[in-house]
């Protein structure tokens, strides 16, 4: 089975996230990452190298193959 091209790994979010040039979006940026976080109740993670996701879901295929994501 393929595996998933973009994978969660150790970077940090707060240092992504720094790296906007955009003041007023960085800003909103992280005002979104607190939001998120009380909202799902789980801690971000960066997956490659520019999204952040926050938890997992296990999901089930019609064909019965199941996968996290």
């Amino acid at each position: 089975m393929a595996e998933l091209k973009t994978q969660p790994n150790d970077k940090s979010v707060e240092q992504f996230l720094n790296t906007v040039e955009n003041d007023t979006k960085r800003e909103d940026s992280f005002t979104i990452l607190e939001l998120m976080r009380q909202v799902t109740g789980s801690d971000p993670i960066m997956w490659g190298d520019s999204i952040i996701g926050f938890g997992s879901y296990r999901y089930k295929y019609a064909s019965g193959r199941e996968a996290d994501w």
